[in-house]
């Protein structure tokens, strides 16, 4: 089996194990008693999974076209979010009540999952050459999730992630977090697109000289 084909079967089990991972999270909060989907699917961790997974799996059923730059714009923006989660639980959230309190959960979701969207990325670049401008719309998620998240906080309370919430510091604090995770995804993002243009033109360039 070569990597051309071996590549959707890695995706579609990684995006499977994605969704075993949560789907097990799930029922195992739901039998303690603990599970509120309003909350539960409140966490971008959660929701950015969701969103690899799904594309992961649509992405192994027509693994033999070639990308659209939609498809590539998809694929970037799973990328980004799931590797500035990797990065925001590592420094910021180390021992904190995630809402995904089994370990091997736990791994997949913030780890496993984010390490292979990158090589996913390296081993099979985007097939169009994408530009900062089209980039920018990786940020409208994290910014629509981020004024509803405080909004939400506002009105009843609670909040995912206690750098968040205006009780630990009050709101210029949380102004600091979102400014800094904002840079952060503007320098993911950046780094993503242009690995992924380097990539590109490599192999482009090695498909021309043969």
């Amino acid at each position: 089996m070569d990597r051309r084909s071996a590549l959707p079967v890695v995706r579609a089990s990684v995006g499977l194990l994605g969704l075993i991972a949560l789907g097990y999270q799930i029922w195992t909060s739901a039998q303690a008693g603990t599970f509120d989907p309003f909350r539960f699917f409140a966490f971008f961790t959660v929701l950015s999974n969701l969103f690899a997974a799904f594309l992961l799996l649509a992405m192994a059923t027509v693994w033999r076209d070639v990308h659209s730059r939609r498809v590539d714009l998809l694929r970037g923006a799973a990328v980004v979010y799931l590797v500035v989660t990797f990065v925001v639980v590592i420094l910021f959230l180390s021992g904190e009540d995630l809402q995904v309190a089994v370990n091997w959960v736990d791994v997949i979701v913030h780890k496993l999952v984010p390490v292979y969207l990158v090589v996913d990325w390296l081993i099979d670049p985007p097939s169009t050459r994408l530009t900062g401008r089209q980039t920018l719309v990786w940020l409208v998620f994290p910014l629509i999730w981020v004024a509803v998240t405080l909004v939400r906080g506002a009105i009843d309370g609670w909040y995912p992630y206690p750098f968040l919430d205006p009780a630990h510091g009050g709101y210029a604090s949380v102004a600091v977090y979102v400014v800094g995770i904002f840079v952060g995804f503007l320098a993911i993002g950046a780094a993503t697109m242009a690995i992924g243009n380097a990539l590109r033109e490599r192999r482009s360039g090695a498909a021309w000289a043969v």
